[in-house]
């Protein structure tokens, strides 16, 4: 048997076999139980969301999601090349009691991709820390703030994340003065806005205010409210602390960052236009 006729035959064995059809790409959605009423931090309505524009993508992924909390079998992980959480924060944050199960997760490369409320845990080694290492960064008490403001995102850094993604502005409970990785090793900005000084009108409080936040608005230090981090292993995380408002997730441009930064954790090339997705309804079905 020739070589040319070989290779044929080899060839044609692995795909019958399957071993050269590109494998579809898992991303497992958690969404914590949702916490103030039907406008805001709907955590499972807005992880449908997602999870429904990335299959309608035409991208080759296979999506699963979880409601109500961490799943109570690990095994939905399986797979799984990023991890999607929308959920309440700090101490109830639905990843801090599983962070030594991440832990295998994130040693096989998975991805993490946390929204809004979903970036803040607690200070400490086992949860804090965790997070700069999984994402590069998260919401510190008396170190970050969470006003509600109108954020205008102008331009965007040379990153897959910001693919197609043009100028908006949107209004949004867009947390900042994130505690980054030290000196943003491997973090890069995606979303960054000058946060005005009526975001500084509350006393200083575990999430209101203090002293270091305060002279950084007042000397009109750029803020960054999203970004993207790559591990020293290849892992990749995203923070994003929009997501508040559930309509917001119509501004077509707020969705495809967002979509743009799970393609991109999962390790599948972002298109050069971004994901492409359909403006959502995001009303709720009127009661019959």
């Amino acid at each position: 048997m020739g070589i040319y006729r070989l290779m044929v035959v080899v060839v044609m064995g692995m795909l019958m076999t399957g071993a050269l059809v590109a494998e579809t790409t898992k991303i497992v959605f958690v969404a914590g139980k949702d916490s103030h009423g039907p406008v805001a931090h709907e955590h499972t309505r807005g992880n449908i969301l997602l999870a429904a524009a990335l299959k309608a993508s035409g991208l080759d992924v296979e999506t699963v999601t979880v409601a109500g909390g961490w799943p109570k079998d690990n095994a939905v992980f399986e797979g799984a090349k990023t991890v999607v959480i929308f959920c309440d924060g700090g101490g109830r944050h639905v990843l801090n009691p599983h962070v030594e199960f991440y832990d295998t997760l994130a040693a096989k490369g998975v991805g993490l991709v946390c929204l809004h409320y979903g970036v803040e845990t607690t200070k400490g080694p086992k949860t804090g820390e965790k997070f700069i290492e999984y994402m590069g960064g998260y919401f510190e008490p008396h170190w970050s703030v969470n006003p509600h403001w109108t954020a205008e995102f102008k331009t965007f850094p040379d990153h897959p994340i910001a693919n197609g993604v043009k100028p908006f502005a949107v209004n949004d409970e867009w947390y900042f003065h994130m505690r980054f990785a030290p000196e943003m090793k491997g973090v890069t900005p995606i979303l960054t806005a000058i946060a005005p000084e009526a975001t500084m009108k509350r006393k200083d409080g575990a999430h209101s205010g203090n002293p270091a936040v305060r002279k950084a608005v007042a000397a009109g230090v750029p803020q960054h409210v999203a970004w993207a981090f790559e591990r020293d292993n290849g892992g990749r995380g995203f923070g994003f602390t929009g997501g508040h408002y559930h309509k917001n997730w119509e501004n077509d441009d707020f969705r495809k960052t967002v979509l743009n930064a799970i393609v991109w954790t999962a390790k599948l090339d972002v298109p050069k236009g971004g994901v492409k997705s359909k403006t959502p309804n995001t009303e709720r079905p009127a009661a019959k």
